[in-house]
């Protein structure tokens, strides 16, 4: 049975991506060609740390972003990457310490909340709050924002060079199976979404807890080996612009890179649907400079700099502030704001407890292996 969490985040942004596409106002330009933002007066630099350390994605936080909060408070921002959620979430519950900053999905949310693995967030250091969009606050699965801050927003579908592999070749997740595709798909490292689309083949939902049909989900999984070239969620785009591969299952943000660089590019929501997520910003617990954290969190929601993250990494964004600063031909791609219709099937991955979790992982090292 498909969760309601699911269906409540997809239809929160069936109507932010109707609202984005007639919105009004859009930059032309890049992040080059946008102000700087300025130091906030109301930050307590005695309080700020040397430096701040940050544990998310690669290709997700800006170096420019990175750089300016550096020079605006004189803090060092150490950067390190994990490449799924489920990744970032046995590093914590090993008793990694030293992070500041982490990123997940609201599905990892909740884990790491039920777990006791995140800090609470001080409003009070987070003014800039005000600026999201308010349909992306107080959410299930957070209501109060206590624990994690909405950073951006996407799907994960299929892109596919077209001078390699016709549209019409792509109707579906099960043409993915396509012998004609032998060593020439690249598909992420990650057990949630690649589970979730063999689920999806057999027409049950991403949240499956079945073991009749996650067995199935294996087998199925097994069988697209031959076809895929590689397990990459850091840079995928890097095999697709070098014609390693011919297309595969990205992330929107990633595709969206990917067809600035080349017109031959597609970005495919089959019509099985596809996993809708919502990153946010969160603080482990323990963090050894929570106020910093905040600082940063806070720098993060400021209108220039959550546009400058958006032209870097082109995401949909849940800062309302910002949308003036988003060049107007990103607001209008679909594969950074798809239309409503292609999310009518849309899901978002929700907590399934240890047990369940542990097995979506052994599953996949099972596929891999």
């Amino acid at each position: 049975m498909r969760k309601r969490v699911g269906l409540a985040v997809a239809a929160l942004l069936m109507a932010t991506v109707a609202l984005s596409g007639c919105s009004s106002g859009g930059n032309t330009g890049m992040a080059a060609d946008l102000p700087r933002p300025e130091r906030d007066p109301n930050v307590d630099t005695s309080r700020l740390s040397a430096e701040l350390n940050v544990f998310t994605w690669s290709e997700y936080l800006p170096q420019s972003v990175i750089s300016e909060f550096e020079d605006l408070y004189g803090v060092r921002v150490n950067y390190d990457t994990y490449s799924s959620n489920e990744e970032m979430h046995a590093k914590l519950k090993a008793g990694a310490s030293g992070y500041d900053i982490i990123i997940p999905e609201i599905y990892m949310v909740k884990v790491l909340r039920r777990e006791g693995l995140l800090e609470t967030i001080d409003h009070a250091n987070v003014p800039n709050l005000e600026n999201l969009d308010a349909r992306f606050v107080g959410l299930e699965h957070d209501p109060n924002n206590d624990y994690s801050v909405p950073y951006v927003w996407g799907t994960t579908g299929i892109v596919v060079n077209t001078e390699r592999i016709s549209p019409d070749q792509i109707q579906s997740w099960d043409d993915l199976w396509n012998p004609a595709f032998e060593g020439k798909l690249v598909v992420p490292d990650d057990a949630r979404e690649m589970v979730g689309i063999a689920l999806r083949t057999a027409g049950h939902g991403l949240n499956t807890t079945d073991p009749a049909a996650l067995q199935a989900a294996k087998e199925k999984l097994k069988a697209l080996k031959p076809n895929v070239r590689a397990y990459n969620s850091d840079s995928p785009k890097d095999l697709l612009l070098g014609g390693e591969v011919w297309g595969g299952v990205v992330w929107s943000g990633e595709a969206a890179l990917v067809m600035r660089e080349s017109d031959s590019y597609e970005f495919i929501i089959p019509p099985e649907g596809v996993t809708i997520w919502i990153d946010h910003v969160a603080i482990p617990k323990d963090a050894p400079h929570k106020y910093t954290a905040e600082v940063f969190i806070n720098f993060l929601l400021d209108p220039l700099v959550s546009a400058r993250i958006s032209a870097e990494y082109p995401y949909g964004n849940p800062n309302k502030a910002a949308m003036p600063y988003i060049p107007a031909e990103d607001l209008a791609n679909k594969a950074i704001n798809p239309p409503s219709e292609w999310l009518e099937k849309a899901e978002s991955l929700d907590d399934l407890g240890d047990d369940m979790n542990q097995l979506y992982d052994q599953i996949w090292t099972e596929v891999k292996g």
